[in-house]
């Protein structure tokens, strides 16, 4: 009896003493590397690939993405609550001064991905093409009714993104060169403007080309003399595709560690080739 006792006594302390050896190797680990994406809603899908992918070959890495816009990615870098801002469109002056003010660095930008904003039709609409001074029209309300453009006698619907979106300033700046009409469905996300779209036979949405499924993408023409295109990745790298964009990355400073080596890795073939798979067109 005392051997068995003295048997389970052996076990109990080499147990406890392999628990403490774990217990120590642990405190010693590094931390493991965390890096925060927050910003545009339009490059989420990407950054969520581009995380996903990279941590599994760097599983020391630990890398969090959330949207919310890229306004509010911008802000966030500015209050220094993320590591790296996505904007799909470029920083305002008065944001680059904020930056200056608190990091006394103007930032970083990194363009990471093309993108062609897509026009979205409901599959039924005839309509085929459009002109920049016909979609302007149309978001500021001068053009109301599909016949107007060569479409059926119906009033347009029009739906469009948050003010707080990059995707919805950039198409302002670019398309709409003024105020849209006071009529527009504002949604929280590229996703939803598609969804409205598909459900709605005289709806037009515009976003980002990967989330362009289920809807009819509709041509674009830079004036009423010109060809009209659809966003590939010819049209996009030529510029004939009138409504093109970069998307990028934003940092306070140059990056390093971490940081710099998940950036680089986004850069190379490998990264960029899931630009692709997602449905949007390398940087180069």
């Amino acid at each position: 009896m005392n051997f068995l006792n003295d048997i389970n006594m052996k076990t109990k302390m080499k147990m406890a003493a392999l628990a403490m050896i774990a217990i120590i190797g642990m405190a010693f680990m590094p931390a493991p590397k965390k890096i925060t994406v927050k910003g545009s809603d339009t490059m989420v899908i990407l950054a969520q690939k581009w995380a996903e992918v990279y941590m599994k070959s760097h599983p020391e890495t630990v890398i969090q993405v959330t949207g919310g816009g890229s306004g509010t990615g911008i802000a966030a870098l500015i209050n220094g609550s993320t590591d790296i801002c996505n904007s799909s469109r470029p920083m305002k002056a008065s944001e680059v001064d904020k930056l200056k003010q608190r990091y006394n660095s103007p930032g970083v930008e990194i363009p990471c991905a093309q993108d062609g904003i897509t026009i979205f039709l409901n599959e039924t609409n005839p309509v085929q093409e459009l002109s920049l001074k016909q979609l302007s029209d149309i978001y500021t309300g001068r053009i109301k009714n599909w016949k107007q453009v060569g479409g059926p006698d119906a009033l347009i619907r029009l739906y469009g993104r948050e003010n707080s979106s990059g995707t919805y300033q950039f198409f302002q700046e670019k398309v709409v060169k003024g105020d849209y009409a006071s009529g527009t469905n504002t949604l929280p996300g590229t996703a939803a403007v598609v969804n409205a779209v598909k459900k709605d036979k005289y709806g037009i949405g515009y976003g980002g080309a990967a989330y362009a499924t289920g809807v009819k993408h509709c041509k674009v023409k830079k004036d009423a003399n010109s060809p009209a295109y659809l966003p590939t990745a010819a049209t996009i790298k030529s510029r004939q595709y009138p409504i093109t964009r970069y998307l990028y990355m934003y940092m306070t400073n140059r990056p390093t560690g971490a940081v710099k080596q998940y950036i680089d890795w986004i850069l190379s073939p490998e990264g960029q080739k899931y630009v692709t798979e997602i449905g949007y067109f390398p940087v180069k």
